[in-house]
């Protein structure tokens, strides 16, 4: 089953919008603060290269802040069963 995280701290605005934006696609996600789990922002830091949140990882597509767009075309790679090619 495709996966999406989102990697977020509870005082982030830009994280609030990214998940109500999931939210009102419908798309389910796992919210990862990582301003408490250490190992979560090590990940996070891992697959980004960069500290700053939100980050979102739609099925392996990357994608760091709330971009709109660029979370619509991933959420559409979900529904096609794929991950968008690299």
């Amino acid at each position: 089953m495709p996966t999406v995280k989102v990697y977020s701290t509870p005082s982030c605005p830009w994280c609030h919008k990214a998940k109500e934006y999931l939210k009102s696609k419908g798309v389910p996600y796992d919210d990862i603060n990582v301003a408490e789990d250490e190992s979560a922002r090590e990940e996070m830091i891992e697959k980004s290269g960069q500290m700053g949140v939100p980050v979102l990882d739609i099925n392996g597509t990357i994608i760091v802040g709330f971009d709109r767009e660029a979370i619509e075309q991933a959420i559409k790679g979900l529904s096609k069963g794929k991950a968008k090619a690299a």
